[in-house]
């Protein structure tokens, strides 16, 4: 199925139209949804989810302990690069209340998960996370697709200055690379995010961020000599930057980007820009659920087990209306991702510095 790498604005009168459908569809697939029992809290599976992610957390860090200074130890950087990212796709599900329905126990969660055990400020995270839901691929509102070193769009290539101008120009080669990178990004943003009004604690996410990089740091360098101790860091934090990029990248990179202007409801701005990637339960392992990213979009609070079964009613429901519904396997998908990549940075490529 071809998309439009651009969703332009419509007619004043076809907006008309979609801002009417906008309670009608939508509300029609939410019923389906909710009469099927998709919106159930499922406190078993994220008992079962949950704890196997904190033994294997624990089998690391005893396994760190006790082969100590070894160069062995990079395989536990390894397998902590995987721990990181199922805890970040736990602070993920908490943060949309998909464990709980109430607000405390979701935010206590939320900021243990995140800022303590992973080193992310949870409000930083969540403020960005929202805007990014409530207007997906959206050129000038989604922060997921801000050029502040890649593009996403050949409008945003013709306006690159400085280093996304430089990165642009070979973006699709490079975004792996980049990827290793996305840990410790994660963190330098969560530090300076605390003088912003987007942490509402700054003082408890501060201490609980302070608190896991002493413990982090200070269990590297205590065990290991300081040059297994960088090459420890090097590989954890790069293959969990990896994996992060590989669960988020397929989701949107490559859907069609929503120009300013342009008049979408909610049912087909969530359906348009986002991707599903088939695979099985080995996939959905790897990704959290995430790899059903439209019905995700359009029930961010259902539990990550009801997908699945939300997939089949959604994709049966857009054919109904002659939505467009795209789906694929995750190679495919990161074809597509960095298909769009190059594609959107040719401007660059053609122009003479």
């Amino acid at each position: 199925m071809t998309y439009p790498t651009v969703l332009p604005a419509g007619p004043p009168a076809q907006r008309g139209q979609d801002e009417q459908r906008d309670g009608s569809d939508y509300s029609e697939l939410s019923r389906r949804i909710t009469a099927a029992g998709l919106l159930r809290r499922r406190p078993l599976y994220y008992t079962v989810r949950f704890g196997a992610v904190a033994l294997a957390l624990a089998w690391s860090i005893v396994a760190f302990f006790t082969l100590g200074d070894s160069w062995g130890q990079m395989l536990v950087a390894v397998a902590l690069a995987v721990v990181f990212g199922q805890l970040g796709l736990a602070a993920h599900d908490l943060a949309h209340r998909q464990v709980f329905s109430r607000r405390r126990p979701s935010e206590v969660g939320g900021l243990l998960v995140a800022d303590l055990l992973l080193g992310m400020s949870y409000g930083w995270w969540m403020n960005k996370h929202t805007r990014h839901h409530a207007n997906p691929n959206h050129e000038g509102k989604d922060p997921d697709v801000s050029p502040d070193i890649l593009v996403w769009s050949r409008r945003q290539a013709r306006k690159a200055k400085g280093l996304p101008r430089f990165v642009g120009k070979h973006q699709a080669a490079l975004f792996f690379p980049l990827l290793t990178l996305e840990g410790l990004n994660l963190s330098f943003n969560s530090f300076r995010a605390l003088g912003s009004r987007s942490v509402k604690r700054p003082v408890l996410e501060g201490t609980l961020l302070v608190l896991h990089f002493g413990l982090y740091f200070g269990a590297l360098f205590s065990v290991l000599s300081p040059g297994k101790a960088l090459v420890f860091i090097a590989v954890h934090q790069g293959l969990f930057g990896i994996y992060l990029g590989s669960v988020f990248a397929p989701n949107h990179k490559g859907m069609p980007m929503i120009e300013e202007g342009t008049r979408l409801d909610f049912l087909r701005r969530q359906v348009l820009t986002s991707r599903n990637v088939r695979g099985g339960a080995l996939v959905d392992a790897f990704m959290g659920g995430l790899n059903y990213q439209i019905e995700h979009h359009l029930f961010p609070s259902m539990p990550t087990p009801a997908l699945g079964r939300a997939q089949a009613i959604t994709e049966r429901y857009c054919a109904e209306l002659g939505i467009p519904y795209h789906q694929t396997g995750l190679i495919d998908s990161h074809r597509e991702a960095l298909r769009h990549l190059r594609s959107v940075g040719e401007p660059l490529r053609a122009a003479r510095d």
